[in-house]
């Protein structure tokens, strides 16, 4: 058996043709999902790009594998411990081992371990390529190793190809020789003139007069990749440049498969197309980055090709990317990891079952520290840390009526909030005793929240309050920056 694991960073679904988007972003990768399942309602457990990968590879929510930031302690995978064999459980038991266990040789394309120091990453393959830019490649640098690959191993059996493209991730970079698509059409969006001019209100990093995170600094090598955006000129030039990013990475999906189409193989290949988070695009007042844990970071694309699934069939259960590793462990007759939390929907791929969950939490604890309960229409968050962007504590969104959470309804709704957090704290609840049990991979009796907490609050926050204090007032929102002086300096 042979399978190809197409893994684009930062990609939203509903940017992407096949999930209804107007704009053509990909037609490559539309042509496959016509060939497998997609998956309307698939979430990354933990966001952003460590946590999830972490979590996928781990296939344990971050509360238990530890790693649910991007800096400090909670940045690294927990140890074994006492427990800890000749060989380390978590990475014997990944999501590659899978595919090793199944009798394939693994690669994997992609500068992942080394741009966040991750190297349990690479726990499983038989070969890893990274161009060694960590992260900052552009996928025409990563599209000749991949056909190399393919020309070398196509024809062989029994091989699993994990590649893996930025082009989407911000700065948006695609090369400038792929001009812009989207120059003539319109833009594809929910904010309109009114809900940009609250925007240009916000206060926050990464909001519209603070692409780059804390400033409107702009880099002369992205210039897809604006600094802010004073009118809906701005905001298009933004779209443009992620939907660029989206396209850009379809195109090299394409060449990809014409060269496997070349080899006569595609139709008996499976497929599996993801990504390890969205980007917010205006949700909660945030721009060009993946930085809550909201359906727009946290709902993630999944495209499966596999023999027998039927063909352009589309599920709306509830799923997160702990769950593939089991699923896929399924589908190849793998004896599932001891350690796992992900639940199977291998039923799913095979015979359109309803395998879905009743509920799922999901988190972040890289931009903001935040927990939510995502449940029928709900979507219910509570924030430990708001990221400087004065959120409520609590947030309540019908994300079927309001999928851009633009209408927090938590005093409509107290029992609907009272429901969410009950999912939290039982789900809270159940991963502590799980992970106390002197048996479990990784003993511990601490939430990692509270360790990002007690080490000064999420990473891309620490050390930022000051200057940025000093922006709002000198861009005209002294409100909001006596609101952060009252709630983190008193």
């Amino acid at each position: 058996m042979r399978i190809l694991f197409l893994d684009i960073d930062t990609l939203r679904p509903d940017h992407m043709g096949c999930y209804g988007y107007s704009r053509n972003t990909t037609p490559n990768i539309d042509k496959i999902c016509a060939d497998g399942v997609r998956f309307n309602q698939y979430y990354c457990a933990d966001a952003p790009c460590l946590p999830s990968r972490a979590g996928l590879l781990s296939g344990m929510f971050g509360i238990r594998n530890g790693a649910v930031g991007h800096g400090g302690t909670a940045a690294d995978r927990r140890h074994t411990g006492k427990s800890r064999d000749f060989q380390d459980i978590i990475d014997r038991n990944n999501f590659v081992h899978i595919f090793r266990k199944a009798g394939m040789r693994t690669a994997s394309i992609s500068t992942f371990a080394e741009r966040h120091s991750s190297y349990w990453f690479n726990a499983g393959y038989n070969e890893t390529y990274n161009v060694g830019k960590g992260g900052m490649e552009s996928g025409e640098e990563v599209l000749p190793v991949a056909l190399d690959w393919i020309d070398r191993n196509a024809q062989s059996d029994n091989w699993f190809l994990h590649v893996h493209l930025w082009d989407p991730h911000t700065p948006y970079r695609a090369p400038e020789s792929f001009g812009n698509p989207f120059a003539d059409e319109p833009l594809d969006t929910w904010i309109d003139r009114q809900i940009f001019d609250e925007h240009l209100k916000h206060v926050g990093p990464h909001s519209i007069n603070e692409i780059n995170m804390y400033n409107d600094n702009e880099n002369p090598r992205f210039p897809r990749h604006p600094g802010s955006a004073k009118d809906l000129a701005g905001l298009k030039k933004l779209f443009d440049g992620y939907d660029t990013g989206i396209l850009y990475a379809d195109y090299l999906i394409g060449k990809m498969i014409d060269k496997l189409k070349s080899f006569g193989i595609y139709e008996d290949l499976a497929v599996i197309i993801s990504s390890d988070h969205g980007e917010n695009m205006g949700e909660l007042g945030i721009y060009a980055e993946h930085a809550t844990a909201d359906c727009g970071t946290c709902r993630i694309p999944l495209i499966i090709k596999w023999d027998g699934s039927e063909k352009g069939y589309a599920d709306d259960g509830l799923h997160c990317n702990i769950d593939l590793a089991p699923t896929v462990a399924e589908l190849l007759n793998i004896q599932p990891g001891k350690n796992w939390d992900g639940v199977s929907f291998a039923g799913t791929v095979k015979s359109s079952a309803n395998t879905g969950r009743e509920s799922l939490v999901i988190s972040q604890m890289a931009h903001v520290c935040q927990r939510s309960a995502r449940f029928g229409d709900w979507l219910y968050m509570r924030t430990y840390h708001c990221g400087y962007h004065l959120f409520d504590d609590e947030m309540l969104f019908n994300v079927k009526d309001d999928p851009h959470e633009q209408h927090n309804i938590k005093d409509k709704y107290p029992e609907i909030c009272a429901a969410g957090a009950k999912i939290i704290l039982d789900w809270h609840d159940e991963m502590m005793k799980k992970s106390s049990q002197p048996d479990s991979p990784v003993s511990f009796t601490v939430d990692p929240l509270w360790t990002v907490l007690q080490e000064g609050g999420p990473y891309h926050t620490v050390g930022a309050l000051d200057n940025y204090i000093k922006r709002l007032r000198a861009t005209g929102r002294s409100e909001g920056a006596d609101k952060l002086v009252r709630k983190y300096i008193k």
